[in-house]
């Protein structure tokens, strides 16, 4: 195919996109700002994961391939690195001191990192139990729930994946020196999101096709495990209304009761993951292959 052939379906495939998604958005009008449309925030990137807001609205996401954390600026919409030694880190979420933690599955750990992009590790599997911590919530005592699916890297230098305990859901306590398992019942469990008020906690078994809501004892271990939605997620997110945010084919948007209302369509063949950004935490902050993507909101995001 010659470049001519090639830019014209590139021109082709932008005008439908740009008709059938903004028809699909106006649909979510109510949730959805009024003409609001989705803007290219960067590209050039291999793939982007793991967006996590800090207190100010800023953004800031992994390119795992890279190894790098990129940070958009929510005054200038400007990006700049960063770290450029993540730890191979994927989910991500800012803890209520204010650091940034993230799931560093090269060598199976959990990083901190302080303003400056310092980090050290809070957590190590040294008992060869897990797989590689994919993404995380922390609760408002600061333990940190993670999800341990299996997604085998080449860059992994730890030995036979035979060993380890299966696909679970973890629980490190605040004071990181205990770590129980809160559900072991899943076949790839990948993305999660905890309700604001610590009482509910929704885990997305994206092996399964299927995400489940628990509720959270004051012990931190998960009971009355209900289903949700028959889809998985990649990442998730909640907003002010108790709405909740799976990824996959673009953006799918459901109530608190699991009906869904509303899909945003996004020009990439995956949608990773999304969190809520910006002054006013109501930009729709989206992870999707080389790119990343804002939309302006009628809801706002928690933390």
């Amino acid at each position: 195919m010659n470049n001519k052939i090639s830019n014209l379906f590139s021109r082709l495939y932008l005008l439908l996109f740009s008709v059938i998604g903004t028809a699909q958005i106006s649909e979510a009008s109510t949730i959805v700002a009024k003409n609001a449309t989705l803007e290219l925030l960067g590209d050039g990137y291999i793939f982007t994961e793991g967006p996590a807001v800090d207190k100010k609205g800023n953004v800031f996401f992994t390119d795992q391939p890279y190894n790098k954390i990129i940070r958009w600026d929510a005054t200038t919409k400007k990006m700049s690195v960063f770290c450029s030694e993540s730890g191979r880190s994927n989910g991500m979420y800012f803890d209520k001191k204010g650091y940034l933690i993230t799931c560093a599955d090269m060598d199976n750990q959990l990083w901190q990192f302080d303003n400056e992009g310092n980090h050290k590790v809070i957590y190590e599997d040294t008992m060869n139990a897990h797989n590689g911590p994919n993404d995380l919530w922390i609760d408002a005592k600061n333990g940190i729930y993670f999800t341990d699916p299996l997604y085998v890297r080449n860059y992994w230098k730890r030995d036979s994946i035979s060993k380890r305990n299966g696909k679970n859901v973890y629980y490190l306590s605040s004071d990181r020196k205990s770590i129980i398992t809160v559900d072991d019942n899943l076949v790839q469990p990948n993305g999660i999101i905890g309700t604001p008020d610590g009482k509910k906690l929704y885990v997305a078994d994206i092996g399964n096709s299927k995400t489940y809501v628990y509720d959270i004892q004051k012990d931190a271990t998960l009971t009355n495990r209900k289903l949700f939605c028959e889809m998985g997620s990649d990442g998730m997110t909640v907003d002010n209304q108790g709405n909740v945010y799976l990824t996959g084919n673009g953006v799918h948007v459901f109530d608190k009761n699991g009906n869904k209302i509303a899909q945003i369509p996004v020009p990439e063949s995956w949608t990773a993951n999304v969190c809520f950004g910006g002054k006013d935490f109501n930009i729709l902050f989206i992870t999707a292959m080389d790119s990343v993507y804002g939309l302006k909101m009628n809801v706002k995001g928690v933390r």
